[in-house]
């Protein structure tokens, strides 16, 4: 039987522009980030609030604060505009089948394996595009990509992962380090160094590349917090951190005043493939898997 619910009148550009707001806690500052002027920004969450016959935010001299109503709405409204996003996405993927974006991270090279897919199917449309390390998930969901190769660990409910290699880890440290020079490292030896934190980064996350807990039980010190992974590399170069990074990072080329260690007694990092899990049927993404685990291997050290 369908569905004879009327659809709620509801402009998602409104929705977004609420989001925003709420967001940056600020009209002023929310209609910079949107090209738009305060008052027209004002007029159109009036808009919105008269749409769904509730106040959502509480204006003051000082800034902007949600109600009980924009509170709740606002979790909503994101789902929405992911919703919106993801269906015009797959909409678009339905119309143009031979057409598919492989997003890889920092340190990741695809290129073997994407120049393999254009090659056998020369009529596909094949681009990359670089993601930050926390992006894979939410690229794959929002459709922004269909493949994506990546480091462990990230959230991967709704996806589909293939391990393609292991990485080591090793430890970054500044050339003037005490350690500097080794041929390795254990735990034990950097029981007391410092590592930095990034801020809003999930717990296993941070318990992964800090290797916490560790297995005397001994807490791992505590480096400045940062907003980049990119910012370690500054502390670590001043002396005021070190840092466990994937292998790949001293291969890629070094700044000239940090150097890594082999790290022993740690396990590995993945380099994984990662797909939509409902996305199995795709042609062009199962013949990218095949040449993903043929072409993406890991990096020769140069120094071997």
């Amino acid at each position: 039987m369908p569905d004879s619910t009327a659809p709620v009148d509801l402009d998602l550009r409104l929705v977004w522009c609420f989001t925003i707001v709420a967001e940056h806690g600020h009209f002023g500052r929310a209609a910079e980030v949107l090209h738009t002027t305060q008052p027209s920004l004002s007029r159109q969450i009036r808009r919105l609030e008269s749409q769904l016959g509730a106040r959502l935010i509480d204006r003051s001299p000082q800034g902007s604060r949600l109600t009980e109503a924009g509170e709740t709405f606002l979790p909503l409204a994101r789902s929405l505009l992911r919703s919106a996003r993801q269906a015009a996405a797959r909409t678009r993927a339905a119309a143009r089948p031979s057409r598919l974006v492989v997003g890889y991270i920092s340190g990741l090279i695809v290129t073997a394996a994407v120049r393999e897919l254009r090659r056998h199917h020369p009529e596909a449309e094949i681009q990359t595009l670089h993601l930050d390390w926390d992006e894979p998930r939410a690229a794959l969901l929002d459709h922004r990509v269909d493949a994506v190769v990546a480091r462990l660990p990230f959230p991967t409910t709704d996806l589909h992962v293939t391990v393609l290699y292991d990485e080591p880890r090793v430890l970054l440290v500044p050339r003037e380090h005490r350690l500097a020079g080794r041929e390795s490292v254990t735990l034990d030896d950097i029981a007391g160094e410092p590592m930095p934190r990034i801020r809003h980064t999930p717990p296993d996350w941070h318990a992964f590349w800090r290797a916490e807990p560790r297995p005397d039980g001994r807490p791992v010190p505590d480096g400045p917090d940062i907003d980049a992974v990119d910012d370690k590399y500054e502390l670590i170069a001043s002396g005021d951190a070190v840092a466990i990074v994937p292998a790949g990072v001293g291969l890629g080329g070094l700044r000239p005043d940090l150097t890594t260690i082999a790290l022993d007694g740690i396990e590995p990092c993945h380099v994984v493939l990662a797909t939509r899990a409902d996305d199995r049927t795709n042609r062009l993404l199962t013949a990218f898997g095949r040449y993903a685990q043929a072409h993406i291997t890991p990096p020769e050290d140069p120094a071997d």
